[in-house]
C-alpha cells in the first residue's frame, strides 16, 4: 500500500483536503491529533496538549487509524508520526518511547510515501476549541512540519492556496489510482 502524507501548518487546509479525497474514493486515515484533544476536553481536561501523556495518546490514535484502513493500494493520511514530531517540539514535550518506536518502524517499514504534501497557509487561521493559535505561530508551526520531514528524507510536494476542490485535484493528480 502506497501511504501519502498531508502535511503542513494549523488550518492550511489539509483535513478539508483529506475529506475532498475521501469523496473521490480514496481511502483516507483521519488527523488524530484533534480527536485526542476533543475527547479529553469533553473529559473536563482545558488544554489536553499541555498534559505529559498528549503526544503518547496522539501516537497511539494515528497507529489504530492507520491499522484499520487498509482497503485500495493507496492511502491518504492527515498527518503523521513526523507531524506529531513536531507537535512535540512546538509544544516542548520530549520524544517518548512510544513516539520514538512509531517514528523508528515507520523509517524501518518506509510505512510512508518519500514524498508527501505540504499543504500551504491561507493566510489565516480560524480558531476552533482544539486549535487555538496565532497565524504567525501556525506559519512558524508549518515551518517547523517542513524541516522535520526534510531531515527525514521527505521530498515535499507544495500544494499552493486554492479553494478546496482544486487542492483535492492538485493531490489527487499526484497519487496513484484509488
Amino acid at each position: 500500500m502506497r501511504r501519502y502524507v498531508l502535511t503542513g501548518a494549523p488550518g492550511a487546509g489539509k483535513t478539508s483536503i483529506a475529506r475532498a479525497l475521501r469523496q473521490r474514493g480514496y481511502p483516507v486515515v483521519d488527523e488524530a491529533a484533534t480527536d485526542v484533544i476533543a475527547g479529553e476536553q469533553a473529559r473536563g481536561v482545558a488544554q489536553p496538549w499541555t498534559e505529559p501523556g498528549f503526544v503518547a495518546a496522539v501516537v497511539r490514535l494515528q497507529r489504530r487509524r492507520r491499522s484499520a484502513e487498509t482497503r485500495g493500494p493507496v492511502q491518504v493520511h492527515d498527518r503523521s508520526p513526523l507531524c506529531t514530531l513536531a507537535l512535540a517540539e512546538h509544544l516542548g514535550h520530549p520524544v517518548g518511547p512510544e513516539l520514538a518506536a512509531e517514528l523508528a518502524r515507520a523509517e524501518r517499514e518506509r510505512i510512508y510515501q518519500r514524498t508527501v504534501f505540504l499543504v500551504g497557509s491561507l493566510g489565516f487561521v480560524t480558531r476552533t476549541a482544539a486549535r487555538r493559535i496565532s497565524l504567525p505561530e501556525a506559519l512558524a508551526f508549518g515551518r517547523l512540519h517542513a524541516r522535520v520531514y526534510a531531515e527525514y528524507g521527505y521530498e515535499p510536494i507544495a500544494v499552493p492556496p486554492a479553494p478546496v476542490a482544486q487542492r483535492a485535484a492538485f493531490v489527487a493528480a499526484h497519487l496513484d489510482p484509488c
